[in-house]
């Protein structure tokens, strides 16, 4: 037993197929868990799930792109009929929408497209698979979101956020807003639904300049996913403890 899991809870991972997410998706599956890896890329996908399996884990892939609706509902489909159910979603997908990128001169489709996936795409996948989730004896949600979206780091003197994309870090604070919606709205349920930072971690998304690894970036998700009934939900964290928002 995992914090009152058993070694046969199934998890879904989005954007699993390289850097935070597949660290997450390695993680877990070293739990003994079944691992849904959720990825667009088909022989990025394929890799994914021969390296996972090679060491180990119970892992199938699911293809799955967070902006289209008929990807995610046959995604929903194949992990019932597959898996029969699922007892943790990691919502890790994710775009920067590119660099350089400031208020001032961003494109209006770069912000759409980045909230597309970042926020419309969590909402996307969460509710396609709320009727899973919802027959788990230990749900969890985990929204991997970003310190760049907290507002009260934003404003703190003396914190430098770094040239941080403007659309990207909008997308984070609005994924935390929403994230604080959901657990009021899964209140009444078993559910627990949380933010959680990697921290500045080294992937293609910052052209490899994090000075955290991968599987460093992913213990925040890691630790969320397998947290007591009793832990907390709607909130924001990192591996320090609690994110001011």
């Amino acid at each position: 037993m995992i914090n009152g899991m058993s070694d046969r809870t199934i998890a879904l991972v989005t954007g699993a197929n390289k850097g935070i997410g597949y660290e997450i998706a390695a993680g877990l599956g070293a739990l003994g868990w079944r691992v849904c890896v959720g990825a667009r890329d088909r022989q990025r996908r394929e890799t994914a799930v021969e390296k996972l399996r090679a060491a180990g884990t119970d892992a199938f892939g699911v293809p799955l792109d967070v902006d289209d609706d008929a990807s995610v509902a046959a995604a929903a489909e194949l992990i019932a009929d597959h898996a029969g159910g699922l007892d943790v979603l990691v919502n890790n997908a994710a775009t920067t929408g590119g660099m350089p990128q400031t208020p001032t001169t961003v494109d209006p489709a770069t912000v759409r497209a980045v909230v597309e996936t970042n926020v419309i795409g969590v909402i996307r996948v969460t509710n396609a698979m709320l009727p899973m989730l919802r027959g788990s004896a230990a749900p969890r949600i985990v929204n991997m979101s970003s310190s760049v979206g907290s507002f009260a780091l934003q404003t703190t003197p003396g914190i430098d956020m770094g040239p941080v994309p403007a659309a990207y870090l909008a997308s984070k604070t609005f994924l935390n807003a929403l994230t604080v919606q959901y657990g009021k709205g899964l209140s009444d349920t078993n559910i627990l639904i949380n933010c959680g930072c990697p921290g500045f971690t080294a992937t293609d998304l910052n052209g490899f300049r994090g000075a955290r690894t991968p599987q460093q970036g992913a213990a925040i998700a890691i630790h969320l996913a397998t947290l007591p009934d009793d832990g907390p939900t709607g909130g924001f964290f990192d591996d320090a403890g609690t994110v001011p928002w």
